[in-house]
């Protein structure tokens, strides 16, 4: 008796189990779903401010007004002598088209560019492409005054000058740091585009350390794409706060005007050369007297090395640092100074930057074996085409 009440209790309970189921899967079919896999992302509180509290400005007039008043208008003129046609004086030339006059003929020609005051002395930073040449060069500031300016010294091996210009109450630009720049920084390029007059462009860092160009000899650009086109050679480039980061010097153009890829010296070189002309009239650099070329995989193959990176010495320079340290062409140099070297160009930079006069170990291999020598730096003499590093 008792058992069958157990069942029938039993038989009751799993009945209204299964009608409260059918219940709920009935009006919360979500239940017979498989569990979903959740994913948690982070989303911005909108509170008028990215993430992080940081906001770009709606304005850079204020950086502008810092720095615009130090960026200067380049005016060059040089004389320019044409040769008369050798022909010129035969009789039988003037036979046929009558007396001609005699003599070389002489025209102006003149060009525009951009420049940065630096000191309130009046030291002016510029290209060395602006004013190469140039007889007369005259120097317009913002507030409408045009001086006249002289060549303090060049260093065609960066692309720079310094000019010296002479007035009182004279504006000068702040210095910023470009070695601390990263690529997206905001960047503002001012210069005298085309003649038309003072002009304000804005773009970010698209690159930093650009090399191997074939623009300079010395080469460490900051690429950007603001936009610079003719007539912004020499001008300033300038970060959110007004400070001066390069010098505005080349453009990769197919049409002539900006396409989005230009080029600036880092005022970290720039303010190094300035400084040395300044002081010295000229840049004082080391040289070695090697002619240097790349080690690529072909030539180490051919020389049965098992290395990919280094410097192949195609020559050396009679009685030159190179030469008394006994240092032969087929030489390769993997070091100088314990630094390892990877290419032509930044074996020249090492050498480069170490003065006249200092001791310089290169480490490297010949014939297959390794080998030391100490080299006596000497100057680098003025820049040529063909000269060796």
């Amino acid at each position: 008796m008792r058992m069958s009440k157990l069942i029938l209790f039993l038989a009751q309970a799993t009945a209204v189990g299964l009608v409260a189921a059918a219940v709920l899967v009935w009006f919360m079919p979500s239940l017979q779903r498989e569990p979903t896999t959740v994913v948690e992302v982070r989303e911005r509180v909108d509170s008028g401010t990215p993430s992080g509290g940081l906001s770009g400005p709606v304005s850079y007039a204020d950086a502008v007004a810092q720095a615009a008043p130090a960026v200067v208008n380049i005016y060059t003129a040089k004389v320019i002598t044409q040769r008369a046609h050798p022909l010129i004086n035969d009789p039988l030339f003037q036979y046929f088209f009558g007396e001609q006059t005699t003599g070389d003929r002489q025209r102006l020609q003149t060009s525009l560019g951009s420049g940065v005051l630096l000191s309130t002395q009046g030291h002016v930073l510029t290209n060395n492409h602006v004013v190469t040449g140039a007889d007369q060069i005259q120097v317009m500031l913002g507030d409408g005054r045009s001086l006249e300016a002289a060549i303090v010294g060049v260093d065609p091996e960066t692309d720079l000058a310094v000019l010296k210009v002479t007035a009182d109450n004279l504006p000068s630009i702040v210095l910023g740091n470009s070695e601390r720049l990263r690529v997206g920084d905001v960047v503002l390029a001012i210069g005298n585009p085309f003649g038309v007059g003072q002009t304000v462009t804005q773009g970010i860092v698209s690159a930093t350390g650009r090399n191997q160009l074939g623009i300079n000899t010395f080469e460490n650009f900051i690429q950007t794409d603001a936009a610079i086109n003719p007539g912004n050679s020499g001008g300033a480039l300038i970060n959110a706060y007004g400070e001066l980061i390069g010098i505005n010097t080349a453009i990769f153009s197919k049409s002539g005007g900006s396409q989005g890829i230009g080029f600036a010296i880092p005022i970290s070189l720039a303010r190094d050369v300035m400084q040395q002309i300044t002081e010295h009239g000229a840049v004082v650099r080391g040289w070695l007297g090697i002619e240097a070329q790349d080690l690529t995989p072909a030539l180490a193959q051919s020389f049965g090395l098992k290395i990919s990176q280094g410097v192949l010495i195609a020559g050396v320079q009679r009685d030159g640092p190179a030469e008394l340290a006994g240092l032969q062409p087929g030489d390769i140099i993997t070091a100088l100074n314990k630094q390892p070297v990877s290419n032509a160009r930044e074996s020249m930079n090492q050498i480069a930057g170490n003065p006249p006069g200092t001791e310089l170990l290169v480490q490297g291999l010949r014939k297959g074996q390794p080998f030391t020598a100490r080299a006596r730096i000497g100057q680098r003499p003025p820049a040529a085409p063909t000269s060796p590093n």
